[in-house]
C-alpha cells in the first residue's frame, strides 16, 4: 500500500512541475517573439537587426 501511494504521489509532483512549466512558459515575457509558437525566433532576428 506504501508503494501505491508513493507511486501516485512522484505522478501528482511531475504533472503539477509540468503544469508549472507550462505557466512559466506562458508568462515568461523574455522569450516572446512576433509569433504564437513561442520559440523566440522573432526575438532572434530582431536582434541580429540590431547589430547591423
Amino acid at each position: 500500500m506504501l508503494t501505491q501511494e508513493i507511486i501516485i504521489l512522484l505522478l501528482f509532483l511531475a504533472a503539477a512541475g509540468y503544469i508549472a512549466w507550462r505557466a512559466w512558459k506562458a508568462f515568461d515575457s523574455k522569450n516572446t517573439g512576433g509569433c504564437a509558437k513561442g520559440c523566440g525566433c522573432a526575438a532572434d532576428k530582431a536582434a541580429v537587426n540590431v547589430k547591423r
